[in-house]
């Protein structure tokens, strides 16, 4: 699921968690000149590559396919749809602030978005804030995983200091994901049933 809500700085962890291999390893894929080949652990194939202006309509037609609760647990409110000028934002990033890599599903016309992971870099605190969505259909098959690992390894190419995030702390899944990857978990007292998590890099 994707969890991304207003920015609060967080505080830089004292030690930093290892870079483990086995944590972010690369599971299935392959490059290719448009992005990378992604299996699934049941077999079926995406293309993880960068979004596109041309997105909107994928990225709305995604959203039209999510439960009321997955879109509370992405946007913290309910909504109805998703704006046009909202997706259109979404998908056309300023590369300097911000990176967003989606789960494109080529085996049907016109092709599907299956999943979105984002971040948008704070300067001042030399952290970013990440989001990660992976639609119900296509949930707990490693995706949100290797959405994680390309946003943690674009941090560190840009020389972040911390990547982070806000999840709801019912959505065991991504908590779970999160602590396998080495986030640390923080309860926030000014949002009941929030946790912000961590990882230094």
């Amino acid at each position: 699921m994707m969890h991304a809500i207003e920015f609060s700085a967080p505080t830089r962890l004292a030690t930093i968690p290892p870079r483990s291999s086995e944590r972010f390893a690369r599971t299935g894929d392959t490059s290719t000149p448009r992005g990378e080949t992604v299996m699934t652990q049941d077999g079926r194939q995406l293309l993880l590559r960068a979004i596109e202006p041309g997105d909107v309509a994928a990225m709305q037609r995604c959203f039209r396919r999510l439960s009321p609760e997955e879109i509370r647990r992405r946007f913290l409110h309910a909504m109805s749809e998703l704006p046009g000028p909202m997706a259109q934002r979404l998908c056309r990033i300023d590369p300097r602030r911000e990176t967003a890599y989606v789960l494109m599903d080529e085996s049907v016309r016109p092709a599907e978005m299956r999943g979105v992971g984002r971040i948008f870099v704070d300067e001042p605190t030399d952290s970013a804030e990440f989001s990660v969505l992976v639609e119900h259909d296509w949930a707990r098959l490693g995706l949100g995983a290797n959405l994680m690992r390309h946003l943690v390894a674009d941090c560190r190419r840009r020389g972040l200091a911390e990547i982070w995030g806000y999840v709801l702390c019912e959505n065991r899944p991504m908590l779970h994901l999160c602590h396998e990857l080495g986030f640390s978990k923080r309860l926030i007292p000014d949002e009941p049933g929030t946790a912000l998590i961590r990882l230094a890099l």
